[in-house]
């Protein structure tokens, strides 16, 4: 068992299995890169500020930049007796340099130095998923346009509803995962605070330049209470419940195209790169991408819940329970981004059966609110109206009809308000183009919120981009 860096205190070495116990190096070591540009920052702050010797920056500087590369080429050894990422580097950076790596952790702690990986990790994690997410609302509204006029029936309580085009319903999950974007960007503004130089607990009585630092590691904002900036993860929390509802919405169309993609309804069929067979049935082609999205997203609720249940009763500032936020994050990160590339590439892909939606629009009495609304222009009171036409469906299902496939003097013995123009009213493009509420189906409608969305997706793209390479003019 190696010595630890906090030994001095200690009368005995750890034992073994408290040592594997405690190790997190299997979870954190993919924060070594944020750890390498944190520690480097922090050098360059120390010798700025005559806290240690230019010459010394220099050689922690050229000794971390040969650790960074040994992990990146696989050369890099990791054991539990050191156990996380932060203690690695700082043991190694020993062996490389020597004594003069012992100045490194001047005016800082594990502590305020994990707040620091963590928050430099999300903050491009976040950046990466909502890059991802932009890119995936193009590809929703690309379809969307292209099936302009297609149309299929409108569900409430997975019963027909309404005729609605497809470009419309599809619109639906544009502004869902808009939200989403929005959501991340201002999750964002809380992740992109920068911890380093509150220390322990307490801060540091050595004249630091936070702000420096700050400046170094594109920070626009500096913690402002050293308690509070190593016992937070109120922005990992938010930043798990905006995952949470995205992958909501990802679950919720998953289920749609499970339904579609099934043999009753057969409104679409996933590309067979997107679906698998079965191990005994040769007929099947099975929908296991969404079904795993779906079921993904009941881990990504989990990671949630541990880190609230986690961080619920800790007192102030720092306890070892927090090393567990690590794994529900990395892991909820791993999971939205997988889906995210899933849908990327899949929803391009999808064959739409307009046949089979038309077909499906054109039945199940879609057009009962319509002749309502007619019979409403004539000049009766809604509530009349919706009695008459519900008489006339009833009449229509003993009948095994459709309401437009009535006769004009069946319908009329109803109300004698019905005339021929009727039937022009009930045909479903009629329909489609009589919603011209903004919000509403009408193709007009539908075609400005995509020539909408289009301006909109150019633009966060460009934001998203100058953000990523730290342009201090991006506002997210």
């Amino acid at each position: 068992m190696s010595e630890k860096l906090w030994s001095g205190r200690f009368s005995e070495k750890t034992n073994k299995n408290v040592e594997a116990f405690t190790a997190s190096i299997d979870i954190d070591k993919r924060l070594y890169s944020y750890d390498i540009e944190g520690s480097i920052a922090h050098c360059k702050m120390l010798a700025k500020e005559s806290i240690i010797t230019e010459e010394d920056a220099s050689c922690l500087i050229k000794g971390l930049s040969k650790i960074k590369r040994e992990i990146e080429q696989g050369e890099f050894q990791y054991k539990d007796s050191l156990e996380d990422i932060h203690m690695h580097i700082e043991t190694r950076l020993a062996q490389e340099v020597g004594k003069v790596a012992q100045k490194l952790h001047t005016a800082r702690s594990r502590n305020d130095q994990v707040a620091l990986d963590i928050r430099m990790y999300l903050r491009d994690e976040t950046l990466n998923i909502m890059k991802g997410l932009v890119t995936f609302e193009k590809e929703i509204v690309n379809v969307a346009r292209s099936h302009i006029d297609t149309i299929l029936p409108g569900y409430t309580h997975l019963q027909k509803a309404q005729p609605i085009l497809l470009s419309h319903h599809l619109m639906a999950y544009y502004e869902m995962f808009s939200r989403d974007l929005n959501r991340f960007g201002d999750c964002l503004k809380r992740i992109n605070v920068m911890p380093l130089g509150s220390a322990a607990i307490a801060g540091t009585t050595y004249p630091i330049n936070r702000d420096y630092t700050a400046k170094l590691l594109y920070f626009p904002e500096v913690s402002a209470n050293s308690i509070d900036s190593v016992s937070d993860r109120d922005f990992i929390i938010e930043f798990l419940s905006s995952a949470s509802i995205c992958m909501v919405h990802f679950s919720r169309l998953s289920e749609e195209l499970i339904l579609w993609s099934s043999y009753e309804f057969g409104f679409i069929e996933l590309p067979d790169s997107f679906a698998t067979g079965s191990s005994i049935m040769p007929q099947k082609k099975n929908p296991d991408v969404p079904e795993l999205v779906r079921g993904k997203t009941g881990r990504v609720f989990g990671d949630l819940v541990s880190l609230l249940t986690i961080m619920k009763s800790l007192p102030l500032a720092y306890n070892r329970d927090m090393q567990e936020d690590k794994g529900p994050l990395f892991n909820t990160v791993d999971i939205i981004k997988s889906c995210i590339d899933i849908f990327i590439n899949m929803l391009p892909k999808l064959k739409i059966n307009k046949e089979a939606m038309g077909r499906a629009a054109s039945e199940g009495y879609l057009n009962a609110t319509d002749m309502a609304d007619y019979l409403v222009n004539k000049g009766m009171p809604f509530r009349e109206a919706h009695r008459c036409v519900g008489k006339a469906v009833n009449y229509a299902l003993s009948r095994n009809k459709e309401l437009h496939e009535l006769a004009i003097k069946e319908l009329q013995s109803f109300s004698s308000l019905f005339t021929e123009d009727i039937f022009d009213i009930l045909t479903i493009q009629k329909m489609i183009n009589s919603r011209r509420s903004f919000g509403g189906t009408g193709t007009e409608n539908v075609t400005a919120a995509i020539n909408e969305a289009e301006k909109k997706i150019e633009k966060e793209m460009k934001t998203l981009t100058k953000f990523i390479n730290y342009d201090s003019d991006a506002k997210v």
